[in-house]
């Protein structure tokens, strides 16, 4: 397996994360929480229209300082391959994103919070720990754990432009599906949340001119 790269060398391969580091992980969310009975999770990507948890509310939010971006790289297994690897959502510091609000049944937070561990940080050191965030909704400020990118990970991709990401979103296919329905659906589900996202909606017809000319 080759090595993953930053900037200060080569980091070792991630392991797999075993069932005591999952009840391990959600005990650290929960150790950060406010203490409240209300336990919010923001989606912000796939989470979006494939939740993974059980909710009992849910709501649209504006959270600053962090933005939305194909910078999880590379995948080669889930929605890419050795050949063809995908690039995955994940929050980015600067700028604003806006998504979804779950609020986690509290009678079963704990259990909803493992759930979505092992849907997001399956392999560890986690490229995009969690971390709380505060964020605005109709109703007031809202405070919500999210998995926002570690860019010292060795998974961090940046500086590609929009025409660059669309050459990797057309082509990469994985065990999953592909990256092109990854990002129809994010983009559809936003929509449906009254969410327009004009860098993902560029993305779109990029990726659509590409699947047009390959035909």
């Amino acid at each position: 397996m080759a090595l993953l790269m930053t900037p200060d060398g080569p980091l070792p391969p991630a392991e797999t994360a075993t069932d005591e580091d999952f009840r391990q992980f959600t005990q650290d969310i929960l150790a950060g929480s406010d203490g409240s009975d209300q336990i919010w999770v923001f989606a912000y990507g796939s989470l979006i229209w494939k939740p993974a948890c059980d909710f009992v509310e849910i709501r649209t939010g504006l959270l600053r300082g962090w933005h939305r971006a194909f910078c999880l790289g590379w995948n080669t297994w889930f929605r890419g391959s050795e050949a063809n690897p995908g690039l995955m959502l994940a929050l980015d510091r600067g700028g604003s994103c806006k998504g979804a609000l779950y609020r986690l049944p509290p009678g079963a937070v704990e259990e909803n919070i493992e759930k979505l561990c092992r849907r997001e940080m399956g392999r560890k050191p986690s490229p995009f720990p969690p971390r709380w965030v505060t964020v605005m909704t109709e109703q007031g400020p809202v405070r919500a754990f999210t998995f926002c990118i570690d860019r010292n990970s060795g998974r961090y991709v940046s500086g590609l432009s929009e025409a660059q990401i669309a050459d990797v979103l057309a082509k990469a296919v994985g065990s999953r599906g592909s990256m092109v329905e990854y990002l129809f659906n994010t983009v559809s589900h936003l929509e449906q949340l009254g969410i327009h996202d004009p860098h993902l909606w560029r993305l779109q017809e990029l990726v659509a001119e590409r699947l047009d000319a390959s035909r």
